[in-house]
């Protein structure tokens, strides 16, 4: 009972590291409340900042990527319990996210600069985006994701069960909602700056050679329920018109078959 209430707070301490990161999040890309943001904190010569930035997103990257492999995690769970899997990789990634914020180069060159509404526009994406993000974690499972829910059945001694498959509400437009939000809360804003830029294609860039480990990982494990989904739903970006031409094609086929 003791290593599984040890499990548990090990658990809660990532989940608050978790927290803590996603809220300086917020503040870290939109330059909103953070001493050190995106384009606010200490300054360097521009070759050695790119350096420095390229290396901490490379080193989020890595880490993030292996320990989401599921190779990596039947190994890894040799040394650790399995119920302390996901909160390690959420541990990790949240201290890395941590020394990305503290340690950035801002890059402060302007790309764009927009007002009016059309910055008021760029600001209520960002917020969207943000948003999104938080709403996909909920609609699968937020405590999972976290590691949350593997601690509280080790606390009962039981076995995870087996996942389902499910398509909640923004899952049923596009395959990948969570990064979709991601995607909307690097590009959305009013003042691009060169090292905002940066970041935003480089994770970017992760994120779409991401996608595609991950459909893997989704077809070994769903076979060719996950197939049939791919076929139906775009991977990020809304079908809206194509959706509706195929509804039309299904209620004339259904009107022929009457």
């Amino acid at each position: 009972m003791f290593a599984r209430l040890l499990i548990l707070f090990y658990a809660i301490v990532s989940y608050v590291v978790f927290l803590v990161s996603f809220l300086y999040a917020l503040g870290f890309v939109g330059n909103y409340l953070v001493p050190k943001s995106i384009d606010v904190g200490g300054r360097t010569n521009v070759s050695e900042a790119i350096v420095i930035d390229l290396l901490l997103l490379g080193l989020f990257a890595i880490q993030h990527s292996v320990m989401a492999r599921p190779a990596f995690k039947q190994r890894w769970t040799r040394f650790v319990a399995a119920a302390c899997e996901r909160s390690t990789h959420v541990l990790l990634s949240s201290l890395l996210m941590l020394l990305l914020f503290w340690q950035w180069r801002p890059v402060p060159m302007p790309v764009w600069q927009v007002g009016g509404i059309a910055a008021w526009l760029l600001i209520g994406v960002y917020w969207l985006g943000w948003s999104i993000v938080l709403a996909s974690t909920f609609m699968i499972d937020h405590f999972d994701l976290s590691g949350l829910r593997q601690a509280l059945f080790a606390l009962r001694g039981a076995g995870l069960p087996d996942q389902s498959f499910r398509t909640p509400l923004l899952y049923r437009i596009v395959r990948h909602p969570l990064m979709l939000g991601f995607l909307l809360a690097f590009w959305a804003t009013p003042a691009m700056t060169a090292g905002h830029l940066l970041f935003a294609l480089m994770t970017t860039a992760y994120i779409l050679v991401g996608l595609q480990f991950e459909e893997r990982n989704l077809i070994a494990q769903f076979g060719a329920t996950y197939q049939q989904y791919r076929q139906r739903v775009p991977m990020l970006l809304p079908r809206l018109f194509g959706r509706r031409r195929a509804d039309e094609r299904q209620t004339e086929a259904r009107r022929a078959v009457r």
